[in-house]
């Protein structure tokens, strides 16, 4: 039968729990967003009694730390855990750090980062793979004894992860004072969606996060819509059920053999040797972390018509061009910049983005202005979406391209009407974004048009080859393009005849990589040969 068990039937029944195993330890990956790619886990106690079943950590824990049990239980998990990652790297697995909690009770009478360092050099564990986790309110109740924990942990090399930030009632000083590598946000702030309150307190978090160059874990993700505003707020780091309940030893294994891996430490060690201050410096290294969390986009509010720009990266100003500045665009009125006729087109497109509750594009001109470089007329292709609401003022996210040189080359065309015919019929410039990992392929306008292709064409190239618009001769070396992309070749080109017609095109691959030096996405063109 189950039942919770009284204090009394814990205390006793704990030496036999040790002895035999009833504590076992679960662990819950954790993932970049961006990637899907496994870049940690957090190890959980459990307990399952003989006869009364398993008991939940919220009814055990704080009996164990009651009654002087905890220090003993915490140190079980530890060497559970390096038992593991031991078997693991025997095994030759692509084992990921693991987290595993400190309580305040650990560190007051008793050598925990002495002890812990005994069990991991028996098992002779590397430390890049162990991480130790506190909580906001350990860490509130004891600041200055914490503070040199966490310096003894960090002289031998472990990460240490805040979790439950925001929870207590000091999170500025806990930031300010406490040298932390990674912090965990419980997603209990959003609540049941991603507005409100509950989504500006989540994004005022992750903001000051990272002005402190500290990467962010979004903890208890459920749902896709909550992975996809963490994303846009620049927190690409999740873990909770959305991607995979906690799992015992075996099933753990099972998921990291599957599982593709990427570091996450190589980032945070990159910008603890940073200032803070040279977050402001485009060239710096806190910039370029920063950027590559999202492509090139903005989070503006909209209300009753008008329309704030919260913050754009550095991709979005390298699009629009001018060499505008962060400031710069969030400081201006972005309907300034635009005539009548494409801030109905734009608006519409957001109005739209907000019934339907889904993303929306539109393509539009507007003036770029810069106090150095005058004005620019540039055209943008913008994919919009509401991810957030709070009233009438609703969060909107939005990803662009600028296509300007691409408009202006159409436009050149149609001046012949010859030329434009040619055009027209079988000679556009065409491109594409190409999703390496997914083999997922984005055509552009045009391609849809012209090619018939859909909006995503999945186990790319083949409906292409299929469709003919890759003839039967050209088709195994387009085939070997792509596997060359995954092998992270940085760009291919070459002159080759397309669809039935066997009209001659330079098509060109160019290849973006990720943090890591992997590739993750191509960008592909093709451009008529013109005798």
């Amino acid at each position: 039968m189950y039942r919770v068990m009284t204090e009394q039937e814990m205390v006793s029944a704990f030496d036999e729990a040790i002895s035999k195993e009833q504590f076992y330890v679960c662990y819950q990956p954790q993932v970049n967003y961006n990637t899907g790619m496994l870049v940690g886990a957090e190890a959980l106690l459990r307990w399952k009694h003989p006869e009364f079943g398993v008991q939940f950590p919220g009814d055990f824990i704080p009996i164990l730390e009651k009654n002087n049990y905890i220090y003993e239980t915490d140190l079980f998990v530890f060497e559970k855990v390096c038992i593991f990652i031991r078997n693991a790297i025997d095994a030759g697995m692509n084992i990921v750090p693991i987290s595993v909690n400190m309580s305040r009770y650990d560190i007051v009478d008793h050598d925990y980062v002495g002890d812990i360092e005994k069990i991991r050099k028996k098992y002779a564990v590397p430390v890049k793979y162990l991480r130790v986790e506190i909580t906001e309110t350990s860490a509130i109740s004891g600041k200055t004894l914490m503070m040199s924990v966490i310096d003894k942990l960090h002289v031998h090399g472990y990460l240490v992860e805040m979790d439950d930030f925001g929870s207590g009632y000091s999170s500025l000083n806990i930031l300010k004072d406490l040298d932390l590598d990674i912090i965990k946000l419980d997603m209990s702030f959003l609540g049941d969606n991603t507005g409100g309150r509950g989504g500006v307190i989540v994004s005022a978090m992750v903001q000051m996060a990272k002005w402190l160059n500290t990467p962010v874990i979004a903890e208890g993700v459920e749902n896709a819509e909550q992975a996809d505003y963490m994303q846009s707020l620049g927190c690409s780091y999740v873990q909770g059920f959305f991607y995979s309940k906690p799992l015992p030893d075996e099933e753990f294994t099972e998921f990291i053999k599957k599982a593709e891996t990427e570091p996450i430490s190589p980032a945070i060690k990159i910008a603890k040797n940073m200032g803070v201050g040279a977050f402001w410096d485009p060239k710096s290294l806190e910039t370029l972390i920063f950027n590559d969390f999202v492509g090139a986009a903005a989070i503006f509010s909209y209300e009753d018509g008008v329309v704030r720009i919260i913050r754009v990266n550095k991709k979005y100003l390298d699009e629009v061009g001018m060499n505008l500045t962060e400031s710069d665009v969030v400081s201006s009125d972005p309907w300034i910049n635009h005539d009548k006729e494409s801030r109905k087109e734009y608006e519409s497109t957001m109005l739209k983005a907000i019934e339907s509750g889904e993303e929306e594009t539109c393509e539009h001109w507007r003036t770029v202005r810069s106090q150095c470089c005058g004005e620019d007329l540039i055209c943008v292709r913008s994919h919009v979406k509401m991810v957030g609401r709070s009233g009438k003022q609703f969060l909107m996210y939005a990803r662009i391209r600028n296509i300007t040189a691409e408009k202006k080359l159409y436009a050149e065309v149609t001046e012949s009407e010859n030329r434009f015919r040619h055009a027209s019929e079988q000679a556009n410039v065409y491109a594409w974004e190409y999703d390496i990992r997914k083999k997922e392929m984005r055509p552009c306008f045009r391609c849809m048009r012209d090619l018939g292709l859909p909006a995503l064409v999945k186990n790319y190239p083949e409906p292409a080859i299929e469709m003919g618009i890759f003839p039967p001769d050209y088709a195994d070396m387009y085939r070997e393009w792509h596997k060359k992309l995954e092998e992270g070749v940085p760009s291919l080109e070459a002159v080759i005849p397309l669809t039935v017609g066997r009209v001659p095109f330079v098509v060109r691959y160019t290849t973006e990589f990720d943090d890591n030096g992997k590739p993750y996405k191509a960008y592909g063109s093709a451009t008529l040969v013109v005798n």
